[in-house]
């Protein structure tokens, strides 16, 4: 019997034995839905991140104070709450250095300003950061009207600023900002420039923020106001890595941290956030695939079971198929298919509902919608093998009834 025809004998009997079939298939559809529900939430998340929470241009690193996952508030050991502020002296001197970057900015922020113009105002929840000119290309901070800071803008703490697009939507919404003057902490800031729209992250605006020349923000709050971030922006992604470790090795000397000692720094980029969040969701996966691989063993033994009550309902026919000329194979391929055609059916039901709770989950958070391809293959190649691991043996028996036996049996 052709392959074509033993997929259609096999499809038959499963159409006409539908109760059986579902109460098969919804085993299946248990444990690949609950993989594939979580699977698509996790890719959703690492979506939302990789295209919209891009905080630096690309071959583009920071260097911090604190890991901004461990930060250094009481509950972080003495070693790191104990850190000394990175100054803009060590960021001066590591530019000096570090040969092997294309740019080396510094920043610093405040959090939680209000900023005025006339009788409008915002909320007070405006980040104020202070940038060198090279922080602007490594933030990726591109101007779309105006004008970006010039050296000038540094060298003599010029009162300019640069806004983010949602600051001009919430003070300027039929006037032009350019030339206009707006108040943070009474300071009066001259706009000389409006960002572009950063994408957002998770539903969340990315353009709550004005950008002051760095001197400027010290001159309002203090060199000392907060640790400064270093930014460093490698020539090429080949050169990437080694400029990392070339800027490790020179803050340790600026830092003097001695060898043996763990630094006291961080490293942050794009790379270390996915591989943040890769770390939360760790155990998540883990609990999603021993659950699957739980569901998915319990009904390859609920489909073996139901295989073997076929086998048995259907001797007769087993029977009368051998004793017209059927082989041994094709009756095991057969009982084969069914098994398999079970799992698969089960997978591909359970991959649609994983799939659409797991975005419509995922939507609120205002993560982009997204499709796991490769947990999908994943989950269908498991369909295959359960229904092969526990059809071989309704099959083999199937195969090996002897056909007198199987005529006379009632």
């Amino acid at each position: 019997m052709k392959f074509n025809q033993l997929f259609f004998v096999s499809f038959q009997s499963l159409k006409s034995n539908r109760l059986r079939t579902l109460l098969t298939v919804l085993g299946i559809v248990v444990g690949i839905f609950s993989i594939i529900v979580i699977m698509t939430i996790i890719t959703m998340l690492q979506k939302s991140i990789e295209s919209g929470f891009s905080l630096l241009s690309k071959n583009t690193f920071q260097i911090e104070k604190f890991d901004r996952m461990r930060g250094g508030g009481p509950n972080a050991d003495r070693s790191w709450r104990n850190r000394n502020d990175i100054t803009l002296f060590e960021a001066d001197r590591l530019k000096e250095l570090l040969v092997q970057a294309q740019y080396v900015g510094a920043e610093q922020w405040q959090f939680g300003k209000l900023i005025k113009f006339g009788n409008k105002e915002t909320n007070p929840n405006i980040a104020i950061a202070g940038a060198t000119t090279d922080a602007m290309k490594t933030n990726n901070w591109n101007v779309e009207h105006g004008r970006d800071f010039r050296e000038g803008d540094i060298l003599y703490s010029n009162n300019v600023c640069i806004l983010g697009q949602e600051i001009v939507n919430m003070l300027f919404e039929h006037i032009d900002p350019i030339g206009q003057i707006i108040r943070v902490d009474g300071k009066p800031l001259q706009v000389i420039g409006v960002l572009e729209k950063q994408p957002q992250l998770f539903g969340q605006s990315r353009d709550n923020y004005v950008v002051l020349p760095l001197s400027t923000f010290q001159s309002m709050y203090g060199r000392r106001s907060s640790s400064v971030n270093i930014t460093v922006m490698a020539y090429s992604k080949e050169e990437y890595n080694a400029t990392i470790e070339a800027a490790i090795g020179y803050m340790r000397t600026i830092r003097k941290v001695t060898p043996g000692e763990e630094n006291d720094f961080s490293i942050f980029s794009n790379e270390s956030l996915i591989g943040m969040v890769d770390e939360v969701t760790s155990g998540v996966k883990i609990g999603a695939i021993v659950v699957s691989i739980i569901a998915l063993l319990a009904a390859g033994v609920g489909i073996m079971n139901i295989m073997l009550v076929s086998v048995t309902e259907r001797t007769k026919e087993i029977g009368i198929r051998k004793a017209i000329g059927a082989k041994k194979s094709s009756i095991l391929i057969q009982f084969l298919i069914e098994a398999v055609t079970l799992c698969i059916i089960g997978g591909l039901i359970g991959i649609i509902i994983g799939v659409g709770i797991g975005n419509f989950a995922g939507s609120f958070l205002n993560a982009q919608s997204a499709v796991p391809v490769d947990w999908v293959l994943i989950g269908l190649s498991l369909c295959v093998f359960v229904g092969i691991i526990f059809g071989t043996y309704p099959a083999y028996k199937a195969a090996n009834l002897d056909p007198i036996e199987a005529l006379r049996y009632e």
